[in-house]
C-alpha cells in the first residue's frame, strides 16, 4: 500500500500515453509528505495500475455532446488510490491534490477537445485480511 488504480474508457489509449501517466501519478504520489514534511507514501510500496475498459457506457451516449459541436465519444477515468489508515484529513487531502494534479497535467489539453470526465477517490484501507509478499521493499531500505 499505497495503491492507486486507474480505471478508463477505452478510447482513452488513443489520446494519451497511459505508461507515462502511471510514470507521473506514481512520482505525483511520492512527492506527497505529511505535516511534518515526511515522505508520506514508502517508495517500494507506490504502485499504479491502469486498465483500460473496452466496452463502456458514458452518459447520454454522446448526444450531448454532438449538439454542443463535439463528435459524442465521451473519455472517463475513475482513481482510487488507497491508503493506509491514520493519515491526518489535511495529508489526504494534499494526496488527492497531487493525483489531481498529475492528471489534469495530461488531460487537461484532451479536454478542450473533446468531453472527459475524471474522477479521483482517496480511502483508507479498511481490511478484514491483508497480506504483502515482496523482494521491492528491501531495495529502499536504509541500512
Amino acid at each position: 500500500m499505497p495503491h492507486l488504480v486507474v480505471l478508463y474508457t477505452g478510447n482513452l489509449d488513443k489520446l494519451t500515453d497511459m505508461n507515462t501517466l502511471c510514470r507521473s501519478l506514481a512520482d505525483a504520489m511520492l512527492s506527497v509528505k505529511d505535516e511534518a514534511g515526511a515522505q508520506v507514501f514508502p517508495t517500494g510500496g507506490t504502485r499504479v495500475l491502469a486498465y483500460p475498459a473496452p466496452y463502456y457506457a458514458v452518459a447520454d451516449g454522446g448526444a450531448a455532446g454532438k449538439a454542443a459541436g463535439g463528435d459524442g465519444d465521451y473519455a472517463f477515468m475513475y482513481l482510487n488510490l488507497r491508503m493506509a489508515r491514520g493519515r491526518s484529513a489535511a495529508t489526504q487531502k494534499r494526496a488527492g491534490d497531487a493525483v489531481l494534479a498529475a492528471v489534469r497535467e495530461r488531460i487537461d489539453p484532451l479536454m478542450k477537445e473533446r468531453h472527459i470526465g475524471v474522477t479521483i477517490n482517496v480511502d483508507e484501507g479498511a481490511e478484514v485480511f491483508d497480506a504483502k509478499h515482496s523482494t521491492i521493499h528491501s531495495l529502499f531500505k536504509k541500512p
